[in-house]
C-alpha cells in the first residue's frame, strides 16, 4: 500500500503533499472515532519502548522532527498518531515568507529530500 501512497503524492509538487498530508492527520485525529482507530493501528504501547531522558518519559521512541509542523497547529495529532515527541517550529520571532519555490526538492533514486524552505512561519507573535 505504501508504494501506491508514495506514487500518488509524487503526481504533486512535495510542499502541496507537505500541506495536505498535514491536513489529514489534522482531519483524522479532529474526530474522535477516527482519532480512536487511528491510534489502535498506529499507536504502539509497550513498556519496552518508553524510556526517561533527563526525567522526562517518553512512551514512544520516534519523534516528530521540527520543521514539518512550523506554527505549532497539529501539537494535539502527534501522540495519538504513535509520535512519543515533537519539536515544534521553526519559529522566528517575526513572521517570515522563507525562501521562494520551489524550495522542496526530491532526490528519488536517494530517497531524500531537499529542504530550503527558510523559516517560513507565523512568528512567536501569532
Amino acid at each position: 500500500m505504501y508504494r501506491y501512497v508514495l506514487k500518488l503524492m509524487f503526481l504533486l509538487p512535495p510542499e502541496r503533499i507537505h500541506h495536505l498530508a498535514f491536513l489529514a492527520m489534522q482531519l483524522v485525529t479532529r474526530f474522535a472515532p477516527l482519532r480512536v482507530l487511528v491510534s489502535k493501528i498506529l499507536v504502539v504501547d509497550d513498556p519496552v519502548l518508553h524510556n526517561t531522558v533527563f526525567g522526562v518519559p517518553f512512551r514512544a521512541p520516534l519523534g516528530l522532527a521540527a520543521g514539518f509542523d512550523k506554527d505549532a497547529t497539529g501539537a494535539d495529532v502527534w501522540g495519538p498518531l504513535g509520535f512519543g515527541f515533537a519539536e515544534i517550529g521553526t519559529v522566528t520571532a517575526q513572521a517570515q515568507p522563507g525562501n521562494p519555490a520551489p524550495r522542496l526538492f526530491r532526490l528519488p533514486e536517494d530517497r531524500a529530500l531537499i529542504n530550503r524552505m527558510g523559516f517560513n512561519n507565523h512568528g512567536a507573535g501569532e
